[in-house]
Formats: structure tokens, sequence, C-alpha cells
């Protein structure tokens, strides 16, 4: 299994919530966990859609999710109640601008469902398994989870979007200030230093055999649908 050449898995946004695709990462998302389980250090990052479906396949509902109006959208983080980020990806942020994201709207949002807090501490699957960091409100000021941690495991779960601030340019509602470039930044600074920590040592020809890079990425950006760059695998 080429999960075996990797030291960590990312769930990207997108829009497929059934068929093919909810079955292939429901597979994925369960090796996760049995790697885990059985001593073998492997994060994962949950992104946007990425969200929705751990969300789904945790709960054991694939109708738990709501309906949002966040299309589009920068928006804030707000820090839940007398939450430790201590061993989260917000750890290594500056005192600054760990303050500035509760302040300005330095994240980008692009989703029409997600999950409440009251939605996911009623779900005995999910409470157990996630604690809430921040929560965000949507155009119509309803509030939704927007960045949750599992309790037992090296996955980190975000419903905005930690990395189109760096690098897609296809909308205006993207930040791209400097605050926002540094978001971007110290999201993935921690998921690799996570990825560090797994034990995993592929070999380097079967890992050079296999990287995105015999494939060539067609611009998009001019569409502006804030995808900068897509593959297109035909």
């Amino acid at each position: 299994m080429k999960l075996d050449l990797l030291n960590g898995v990312l769930f990207t946004g997108g829009w497929a919530k059934r068929g093919l695709y909810f079955d292939v990462v429901s597979d994925i998302f369960k090796k996760v966990l049995e790697k885990n389980d059985v001593g073998h250090f492997f994060p994962c990052y949950a992104i946007c859609l990425g969200f929705e479906l751990v969300t789904m396949i945790i709960s054991k509902d694939n109708n738990i999710l709501e309906r949002y109006n966040a299309s589009y959208m920068a928006s804030s983080l707000q820090f839940v109640d007398d939450v430790s980020i201590k061993g989260t990806v917000f750890q290594r942020f500056p005192p600054d601008l760990l303050r500035k994201l509760s302040t300005d709207c330095l994240v980008m949002q692009n989703h029409k469902f997600g999950i409440s807090p009251k939605t996911l501490e009623d779900n005995q699957h999910l409470s157990s398994f996630f604690r809430i960091l921040t929560v965000s409100a949507d155009r119509n000021d309803k509030v939704y989870v927007s960045t949750a941690q599992a309790q037992h495991y090296p996955v980190t779960a975000f419903q905005w979007h930690p990395e189109k601030n760096a690098y897609e340019g296809g909308s205006t509602m993207i930040p791209h200030s400097e605050d926002a470039i540094q978001v971007t930044q110290w999201v993935a600074n921690y998921f690799i230093s996570e990825a560090r920590k797994s034990s995993i040592r592929a070999p380097v020809e079967e890992v050079l055999d296999n990287l995105i890079y015999h494939y060539s990425p067609t611009y998009c950006g001019k569409a502006g649908k804030g995808f900068d760059e897509v593959y297109i695998f035909a």
C-alpha cells in the first residue's frame, strides 16, 4: 500500500461526499487510526471537505452536517473558553499572531456545510474523538466548529483553508497580508513537525517513482475560481 511510503496524510478541500471518493477517504482514515493504534505515529490533516468527511466517518452519520453560508469569505477564529493550545497546531504561533487570529480576518472560509459545536458535543462518537479549538460564524452569524483536534490521535481538522493564503490568488476574498501568510506557514510547519515523528523510512527510489512531479499542473488562475493550478488526470 502506498500509505507505507508516507509519513502522514492530508485530506484536501473539495465537494465529493459520497461514492468512490468517500469510500477511499474512509479506508485511508481507518488506516491512519490503525497505524497510530499499533504505535506508528502517523499524522493527519483534514481540511474543509476533509473535515466534513472525517466528521461523517467518525459519527457514523452521513447526514450529520448542517448548512452554512460561508462560501468565499474571510473570517477570524474564536478560541473556545479555557482551551489549551499546548500540543496543537496553534502551539508555536507567535503570541501577537495568535491574538490577531481572534480579531482580524486572517483565514479563508469556503464551505456550504459544517457542524455546530452543539451537534459535535451531542454526538458521543465525535465528542469522545475531538476537542474543539476554535469556532467561527458564517454570514448569518450561525456558529460552526472551525478547528478541532483529536484527543488521542495526531489528527487536526480545519473547516477553513490554511493553504490558500500563500498559494491561491484567484479570489479576492483570500487574505494575503503578511499575517495571513504567516498563518499558512505556521500551520504547514506544524504538520511537517508531526510528520517528522513518523518512523516510516520508505525506499528513496520507490518514493521518487510516486511523486506528483511526474504530472504537470494546468494553470487555471485566470478563471477566478480560487485555484491557481490544478492537476487533470485523464
